[in-house]
């Protein structure tokens, strides 16, 4: 049934679902999944008028359905997955639990909101270039971002099909690993230590008090950390937008050709700038993903894990002039490696949010560092 509350576009009964057990987690799956029986919307109003009913869940929510989770809800999402504020002008802004004049963060807003809140235990989300960590960190959840190709992406509606990704938001590291298993069971199958050594990536612009939170948190876990520097990060960081765009424009060129005036104003902003990325840039820009993957490499020989902010401010306000990316998120994306946001306290009522990132695969490694770091903070 449709819904008032902006976290969710459509909620579900999951007592009236026959493959939920009875005490199964509370499940928000992002609507750009496919639910089975529900119209998937991509929070955009033209897509919800053009699609009927999913014919079949994802293929990400098989082990969820396996293991008898009730799922609450289609949550909401910045319209098509495009956008880091998570502000929706077609379904309303899931709020912001942590301070409502806030924004939610993007594109998995209601994912986000939806576990913050308790509406859900798990949430399903995806992250293109930040979509899962932007939100967590607004919202003082967790948020992991598997390996990029590991969890399927069959039954989830593209926006860069070279960098999507379904991952989970939950408001516990011990919650993400039960949502990371269920999504597939190679994510957590390992028993790993925490990592002993965080190299700790600093970068330019970043709010004091932010830097401050996670040099106080890395300290209080007890770990050996190291300053790292990244020359590769700079045109990472240009590179994975020009993806994105290029890519974006290319799945929704339909979209955007017959329906410009159904969607949302920033969406046309968006989609004007990506008529800009010629075919020469996006090759160039996608042809950074190995350079990339090659320094980083050399950075995981010295240490177990990356550690820098999530966002370099705290979440702007819902009347800000202007709402850019998060600029932390994207070079990360591009190079396709496993990350965990987590909230560590900042002294003041926004918590600051620490990115984790590890070698590919190393998802029960990021789990037992985020793990570690959760437990250090809360004494």
């Amino acid at each position: 049934m449709a819904t008032t509350d902006p976290t969710f576009i459509t909620e579900l009964d999951p007592d009236n679902d026959p493959s939920a057990a009875p005490d199964g987690i509370r499940l928000a799956v992002k609507d750009c999944i496919d639910v089975a029986g529900v119209v998937t919307t991509a929070g955009s109003a033209v897509v919800a008028e053009q699609s009927e009913p999913a014919a079949a869940d994802a293929a990400c929510l098989a082990g969820a359905r396996a293991a008898g989770a009730r799922i609450v809800g289609k949550a909401n999402l910045h319209e098509l997955c495009f956008g880091s504020s998570g502000i929706n002008r077609h379904y309303g802004t899931p709020v912001n639990p942590l301070d409502p004049r806030r924004i939610p963060g993007g594109s998995s807003s209601g994912s986000a909101v939806a576990v913050a809140t308790g509406a859900a235990d798990i949430a399903y989300g995806t992250d293109t270039t930040g979509s899962i960590r932007t939100p967590a960190a607004c919202c003082g959840v967790v948020g992991l971002k598997p390996t990029f190709g590991v969890v399927p992406v069959t039954g989830t509606r593209p926006l860069a099909p070279s960098l999507d990704t379904v991952g989970v938001l939950a408001p516990t590291v011990e919650s993400v690993a039960v949502g990371a298993t269920l999504l597939d069971h190679r994510l957590t199958e390992a028993e790993v230590a925490s990592s002993p050594t965080i190299g700790r990536f600093r970068l330019p612009g970043t709010e004091p008090t932010i830097d401050a939170a996670i040099d106080i948190a890395l300290r209080d876990a007890g770990f050996e950390v190291i300053e790292v520097s990244l020359p590769g990060w700079a045109a990472a960081h240009e590179a994975a937008p020009a993806v994105l765009f290029g890519a974006a424009l290319v799945v929704n060129e339909d979209l955007w050709r017959k329906h410009p005036d159904r969607l949302g104003p920033d969406l046309v902003e968006r989609f004007t700038v990506s008529e800009t990325i010629g075919p020469a840039e996006l090759g160039d820009a996608r042809a950074q993903r190995e350079p990339w993957r090659s320094e980083l490499a050399e950075v995981f020989g010295e240490v177990g894990v990356l550690a820098l902010p999530t966002m370099l401010t705290f979440p702007p306000r819902l009347d800000a002039a202007a709402i850019g990316p998060n600029p932390a998120a994207p070079a990360i994306s591009l190079s396709g490696h496993p990350t965990l946001a987590l909230p560590v306290p900042s002294g003041g009522l926004m918590p600051a949010s620490i990115q984790l990132v590890a070698p590919d695969h190393h998802e029960s490694r990021l789990l037992a560092t985020g793990a570690r770091i959760e437990h250090a903070v809360a004494g």
